[in-house]
């Protein structure tokens, strides 16, 4: 179900793309108040944009400006919409994101090809391990795409081991849909209840929120201590409410595949320049084929690099490696630059470490500190030190570590009115 235009040289996909983008150009500067204003203002004349390298004629389009301007990116009538989505914002309120009927349809298509390239196929089960509800788009757009594929979906939501592992026992789903760090706890209510969980037929774990890769594509430490317990393949997939399209792996686990019929994608500097090749800097997004929201050179917030050269599974497509980190999470910390993703993977070093939470915040001389709460199984006189022997040779730097129980951090990180884990706070001002 490899889409043709996938297979297609990268020159190709280009041409293919530069005809799309004028056509969502046309079609925003028509309906969307947002941009046909920016276009005035700055004076760009659309015949004149006619190749990817021109966008860089147009203005980046951040979440701010969505969130003081959101009803002026809405390109159709408000009875059109059909369903309402939001994402977090950066000053506060939701961002509203409206679907209409086609770009439901477009949803479900992304995520059947996204699905596909897992390898999940009709006649498939699938446990939906995600929420549906909250306004969240994600569940739903797995859901939709699941349908489109004619897979069988087991709708249990997040949480509950006891829960999840009741319908895998009952209905023998082939794929799972998780948080990867949730298969942990799936695996400690297996082990402590005698579920032999490597003989259930379940082939591969679609991950969300969290990154099984490291930059190199080697696993993550998270990745690694799922697979040393579980013999199932596992996915990464990278996404967001406003691209309304997901970046998955292959079976060859190396960056997640672009679809070039749905999404632009560059990668720019702090002056919103092109990064050479193979260096990183901020994902930013121009849709293709959104009706109602559209967004054009959308910055994502998010620090990839991105792969070129040809994909064994017969893609040809670009790929996202695993998030750096986010733009706005970066720390300097003792003359070093550090983000969360880093950090994570130095305390999932650590089985002793039953869960954790990173804070940063100003110190009274307006740099940041850090403080990481955590809570052990086995406490020990020298348990600390060690943890902070392992960030200086990991990090170069070894931010304060603090105890805490479980019954006080448990209900930050696990927050049910959160879609996934909270690992990070920013109370920085």
């Amino acid at each position: 179900m490899i889409p043709h235009i996938e297979k297609q040289s990268l020159d190709e996909i280009k041409a293919f793309q530069e005809l799309k983008l004028q056509e969502v150009l046309q079609y925003v500067n028509a309906n969307s108040v947002y941009y046909k204003n920016l276009f005035q203002e700055n004076n760009i004349d659309l015949s004149k944009i006619n190749t990817l390298e021109d966008l860089q004629l147009i203005p980046t389009t951040t979440k701010e400006e969505i969130q003081k301007n959101n009803d002026d990116f809405l390109c159709v009538p408000t009875h059109k919409i059909i369903d309402f989505a939001t994402t977090s914002g950066t000053l506060g309120d939701p961002v509203t994101f409206g679907l209409t009927d086609n770009d439901l349809d477009r949803l479900a298509y992304n995520e059947a090809i996204s699905f596909d390239c897992a390898g999940i196929k009709e006649g498939d089960i699938v446990q939906l391990m995600t929420t549906m509800d909250r306004r969240f788009m994600a569940g739903l757009a797995y859901f939709l795409g699941l349908r489109k594929m004619k897979v069988g979906v087991i709708r249990v939501g997040a949480g509950i081991p006891e829960l999840q592992w009741d319908s895998i026992l009952k209905y023998k789903p082939t794929y799972l849909i998780t948080v990867p760090s949730f298969l942990l706890k799936l695996i400690e209510y297996a082990d402590s209840h005698g579920i032999d969980y490597n003989n259930l037929g379940i082939k591969g774990a679609i991950c969300i929120g969290e990154s099984l890769r490291n930059q190199d594509f080697t696993n993550s430490i998270l990745a690694d201590k799922i697979a040393s317990k579980w013999n199932i393949k596992l996915f990464s997939t990278y996404a967001s409410t406003e691209m309304s399209t997901a970046f998955t792996e292959c079976e060859h686990g190396v960056g997640g595949h672009h679809h070039p019929e749905l999404i632009i994608v560059e990668v720019l500097d702090d002056e919103n320049k092109p990064v050479k090749e193979g260096e990183s800097g901020e994902l930013t997004i121009t849709t293709i084929g959104v009706e109602a929201m559209p967004l054009i050179r959308f910055k994502t917030g998010d620090i990839v690099k991105l792969h070129t050269n040809a994909c064994m599974c017969g893609r040809k497509t670009l790929r996202v490696g695993p998030v750096v980190g986010r733009k706005q999470q970066m720390i300097k910390y003792k003359g070093t630059t550090l983000y969360p993703p880093a950090m994570n993977e130095v305390l999932n070093d650590f089985d002793n470490i039953e869960n954790y939470l990173i804070q940063i915040y100003n110190n009274d001389l307006g740099t940041d500190e850090i403080v990481v709460k955590i809570v052990v199984k086995n406490p020990s006189e020298g348990f600390l030190a060690e943890v902070k022997d392992h960030f200086r040779a990991k990090l170069r730097v070894a931010p304060r570590i603090e105890l805490v129980s479980k019954e006080v951090l448990n209900p930050i990180v696990f927050n049910p009115m959160n879609r996934k884990p909270t690992r990070f706070i920013d109370l920085r001002k």
